[in-house]
């Protein structure tokens, strides 16, 4: 099921750490009939934003890119501007995207790309640039709308998730993402609540099962046979029935989810596929992923 909150005069502020995909970000939102700006001053968005609502930029909206090469006031400021705005433009949909990623990741794509850190003037180690712009973009993390780790996300994933996330259809209340994932991989960073189900039973054990994923009825059959597994489930559907049903009751807009196994290919596929089932009717704006699934042997 596909959905998001994005209406049709929006202003979508993407920032986060070089590297995480703020460019690809930009390029499925222009593909999408945005107007895109990359590494825009922040003094700046209060005239874009005037231009947009006089009618001199013709799109379904905007979205720009703020970087950690913008003066360190600037950003730190950048929060209480967004907020500014909000009250002064209130019949624009202003949103803020947060991308991020390990440190290993980044370390590893600009490795692969042989390109130079954005701080990397200011700080000669690439380590260090990294990390140092990770505490410069602290302020604009914690006011982030959303907020998408994309350490093991391939271009297509992510390029996915900007059209279901930001790009879907209108429905009102928060977008709530099901996500399963392998502890072996890593845990998802933009993770609102996130639930360890290693306790039950492993199919990764029994040699017949290994090569089926939890969407199949092999794998199916054998989680079932246990209590413990309909037992977590009706926890965690109480629970986040309970929860989401409070969520829904503010102004988020934006839930994560994250149901973690060992490797992210049997347990956590299972329990998701079924959360879905128990919730989707009472919460329709539901979408559900699985992070590790096609990458786990």
């Amino acid at each position: 099921m596909e959905y998001a909150i994005t209406l049709p005069e929006t202003v979508l502020i993407v920032t986060g750490q070089s590297g995480s995909g703020k460019s690809i970000a930009l390029a499925a939102l222009e593909d999408a009939g945005f107007y895109c700006i990359d590494n825009l001053p922040p003094e700046l968005l209060d005239n874009l934003l005037h231009l947009f609502m006089q009618g001199e930029i013709n799109a379904r909206g905007i979205a720009i890119s703020i970087d950690a090469r913008s003066p360190e006031a600037a950003l730190n400021h950048l929060p209480a501007r967004i907020q500014k705005l909000r009250q002064t433009y209130d019949s624009l949909q202003i949103q803020s995207l947060f991308l991020e990623s390990s440190e290993a990741r980044l370390v590893a794509r600009f490795s692969e790309t042989r390109r130079r850190h954005p701080l990397s003037p200011k700080v000669e180690h690439l380590l260090e640039a990294i990390q140092r712009e990770a505490e410069l973009l602290v302020p604009m993390r914690q006011q982030a709308d959303l907020v998408i780790d994309t350490s093991h996300t391939t271009v297509h994933q992510f390029r996915e998730d900007i059209r279901n996330r930001i790009l879907g259809g209108t429905q009102r209340g928060p977008l709530i993402l099901l996500q399963s994932f392998g502890f072996k991989n890593g845990i998802p960073l933009d993770s609102d609540f996130l639930f360890d189900i290693r306790h039950l039973p492993n199919p990764h054990w029994l040699p017949d099962l290994r090569p089926h994923g939890g969407k199949t009825a092999q794998v199916i059959e054998y989680l079932e046979q246990h209590p413990i597994t309909h037992q977590t489930r009706a926890n965690l559907t109480q629970f986040l029935s309970v929860t989401l049903s409070a969520i829904t009751q503010t102004d988020r807009s934006y839930v994560t989810c994250s149901i973690g196994c060992t490797g992210g290919k049997h347990r956590s596929v299972y329990m998701v596929e079924h959360l879905y089932t128990d919730l989707s009717t009472a919460f329709p704006n539901i979408l559900i992923r699985h992070r590790d699934l096609e990458t786990e042997r």
